[in-house]
């Protein structure tokens, strides 16, 4: 579940819990210059980076006394609902992960009709009792999907057929012969499913139930067997993708030896390292904008890419579910503002441990979806996650300030668009950070390295004389909550409210443009895109972002 605050650091940050400074209350300003390797690129993401998911929970999944899944389940989701159509519309693709906690106790309806609800049972797993997919809402969900071009990944049942032990793990093989069911299902009905994922948190000490890592890998294969069987003659196949829990060194390393000859395309990892949804707000707010805090995931990032880099797989890495706090999350912090330092700090994070995709937990449910479960009008995170996905491009760039912790800093190229997008992130109530961008010294030593040939200077295409101007100015993106309200459910982008139109109509983003030759200002607990189109990047010349 990630690092354990110490005792000392939350008393320091609890005092962010009612610290809603704006920036027209700052105490002071510094300056300072951000430098972009713009060379080579560190990381590379999928092209659909963002992707969200989309979970089992029935109404009655309650926790700390609060019920917030309402009709947010895969089985009971109103799909007519236009905000929700839009919302996933206007990603073009989004990737949706079908999975959860429920999951390996789903059945999928076959030749006999089934009942697809889950009984409420506290001496079951998990407190409900199976449940089952009926292939007439397979057909319903598989429609919206295709209507709203969201890109699937279907989470299997990996129970299936195994017998529990009294520590919780399960033995024996998997039963896959209904899981290949819904997958020649799938195929005959021409539905697209971009990846099948097999199991949800099974890995290493499991929750609430594991399976060892050598019986997992056969499991694997199997499924790549099933999959290359069913789509034979297809052009692409789907990907297979396991385990879908939380990173446990000895048994990733395990899974991905025993499947080194091409079983497994995908490893997925799951992140919820702010500790339960219980914890206070106070406390959860101050891990959230602490830099030391922050910092602390990205040994997880680092340990998974040092894995597969030294077993030489071909195996990528996603994040596959990701809700900071455990338990359905906290309301009016992980639906709020301010979980979006986190959030664009965990997509930046990720990134640049050339995590392919990351899966935000949830795009509805619980109280950390990116749509509200009661109204389904986007939550401030959604706004940050479309940003993303419109702005910043496959490659990654390295960043350095060095002037203050507070300030987060990402780059990526620009997305469909030249020049890079850089991400700035200020943590610091009370001090506006004025940012200059350079790549001087990266570029340098590019020239450098051809040394058998005389530097030259770096080539841009001419453009007529009257178009100087704008190809100096650079579009800007400033996020503040309404109020200076850290834990506002509203967001604001360059001062203007992002809220749906009466139609459900997801608000156009538009940008400021500022001269380039002017700093970044970034105020006081604040959020900063910023797409500058005339930065010279090497590593964006041959990019497909």
């Amino acid at each position: 579940m990630g690092l354990i605050l110490q005792p000392l650091l939350v008393l320091c940050f609890s005092a962010f819990l009612f610290n809603r400074v704006t920036s027209q209350n700052n105490t002071g300003s510094i300056e300072g210059t951000v430098l972009i390797g713009a060379a080579s690129a560190i990381g590379r993401t999928d092209e659909d980076f963002i992707c969200a998911t989309l979970d089992w929970w029935p109404p009655e999944k309650c926790d700390y006394g609060t019920c917030s899944w309402g009709r947010a389940s895969l089985l009971n989701l109103d799909l007519s609902n236009t905000i929700l159509f839009n919302a996933i519309k206007a990603f073009s693709p989004l990737k949706l992960r079908l999975g959860g906690s429920l999951q390996d106790k789903v059945i999928y309806e076959d030749e006999q009709p089934c009942v697809s609800s889950f009984i409420h049972n506290t001496s079951e797993m998990f407190s409900f009792t199976q449940g089952c997919l009926p292939m007439s809402r397979w057909d319903q969900l598989s429609d919206f999907f295709g209507r709203t071009r969201a890109v699937v990944i279907f989470g299997l049942n990996a129970l299936n057929g195994r017998v529990p032990t009294p520590d919780t793990t399960w033995v024996g093989p998997w039963n896959s012969s209904n899981a290949a069911a819904l997958i020649r299902y799938t195929v005959s009905k021409g539905y697209t499913v971009h990846g099948w994922e097999l199991g949800n948190e099974l890995s290493g000490n499991g929750v609430g139930a594991k399976v060892g890592a050598d019986q997992y890998a056969a499991d694997v294969i199997a499924l790549r067997s099933i999959v290359d069987e069913i789509y034979a003659g297809f052009q692409t196949k789907p990907l297979v993708l396991a385990p879908g829990g939380f990173f446990d060194d000895g048994w990733f390393r395990r899974l991905v030896n025993k499947t080194k000859s091409g079983s497994l395309d995908v490893i997925t990892h799951h992140i919820y390292n702010l500790g339960p949804g219980s914890s206070s707000s106070g406390d959860l707010i101050g891990k959230i904008l602490s830099p030391s805090y922050l910092d602390g995931e990205a040994a997880t990032f680092r340990n998974l890419q040092s894995l597969l880099q030294s077993t030489g797989t071909k195996t990528t890495a996603w994040v596959g579910e990701a809700g900071g706090a455990y338990n359905s999350g906290h309301n009016l912090v992980t639906n709020a503002f301010v979980f979006s330092f986190w959030y664009l700090d965990q997509l930046g994070m990720a990134s640049t441990y050339d995590t392919k995709t990351y899966c935000r937990q949830t795009f509805i449910g619980g109280n950390y979806g990116l749509l509200s479960t009661t109204n389904f009008k986007p939550n401030p995170d959604y706004y940050s996650a479309l940003l993303w996905h419109r702005l910043m491009g496959r490659n990654v760039l390295s960043t350095n300030f060095s002037e203050t912790e507070n300030l987060r800093t990402y780059a990526h190229c620009a997305k469909q668009s030249q020049g890079i997008t850089l991400l700035l992130l200020n943590l610091d109530g009370n001090t506006t950070v004025k940012v200059s961008v350079s790549t001087d010294s990266t570029l340098r030593k590019s020239l450098k390295r051809s040394h058998h040939h005389r530097p030259r200077r770096p080539r841009f295409n001419r453009r007529p004389r009257v178009q100087k101007t704008v190809q100096r100015l650079r579009e800007e993106y400033h996020l503040t909550p309404k109020n200076g309200d850290l834990q506002s459910q509203i967001m604001l982008l360059n001062g203007n409210a992002l809220v749906v139109d009466s139609n459900g109509e997801i608000p156009t983003l538009e940008p400021m443009t500022y001269n380039s030759s002017e700093p970044i200002t970034v105020a006081p607990h604040s959020i900063v895109f910023a797409h500058i189109p005339h930065v010279y990047a090497p590593a964006c010349r041959l990019s497909s972002s």
